[in-house]
């Protein structure tokens, strides 16, 4: 059976919750008996998320999918490229600051990432395919997760996904963003893992707003 590590984040900044943790609380509601599922939930830190990835990925999985909050985004993106650049939370970077001082300039994700998104389009849920994964830590982890992988001679392949806000987050009205439930985001990766598992892609079951399978 496949193994399956699944991360979130912690809330920061502004946020009192992170869209990615409370989605995957709703994931662990109702896992499925394959692939095997293991939980993780990350400090927003660059020293603490370095430290525990690199533990949690010792036990050697199959696949390693970490969830990201990305305030603004309209629908879940498949992120394809880590790249070797610690920025910060305002998208700023400096040119020095890099993840892995002997590493490439970055990774690309080798998951069937188009795939993964048009079934989760199938499901009706706005999904596309993202080129990278912007400079914070929602790429440091696509990014550590690849590097960490090739200096262990581990097989496990990655992917981050950017998730939209959560309704309670923007329930007040005071936010003109985009939220999603975390039922139906968790119905989003429910769709990944099946498609891990074998399983033939379901028929449509939410009503969510599409947008193009494309750019990033």
């Amino acid at each position: 059976m496949a193994t399956v590590l699944i991360t979130a984040f912690d809330a920061y900044g502004e946020w009192e919750q992170n869209s990615s943790w409370l989605t995957l609380i709703e994931l662990t509601r109702n896992l499925p008996r394959q692939p095997h599922v293991t939980t993780r939930r990350y400090p927003v830190d660059y020293a603490m998320l370095a430290e525990r990835l690199a533990s949690d990925l010792e036990a050697g999985y199959d696949y390693s999918l970490h969830l990201g909050q990305a305030p603004g985004r309209r629908g879940i993106e498949l992120e394809m490229i880590g790249l070797n650049v610690a920025g910060d939370s305002n998208g700023e970077a400096d040119e020095a600051a890099v993840l892995a001082p002997s590493g490439p300039v970055a990774y690309r994700s080798q998951l069937p990432l188009g795939r993964w998104a048009a079934r989760i389009r199938q499901a009706g849920i706005a999904c596309r395919v993202s080129c990278h994964a912007g400079t914070f830590l929602c790429n440091a982890v696509l990014y550590l997760a690849h590097y960490l992988a090739e200096q262990r001679g581990l097989s496990t392949r990655s992917t981050m996904i950017h998730l939209p806000l959560e309704v309670s987050q923007v329930s007040s009205g005071e936010r003109a963003l985009t939220a999603l439930p975390a039922a139906t985001m968790a119905t989003a990766i429910h769709q990944i893992l099946a498609d891990m598992a074998g399983e033939p892609a379901a028929d449509e079951q939410v009503n969510v707003e599409r947008f193009p399978a494309s750019g990033g």
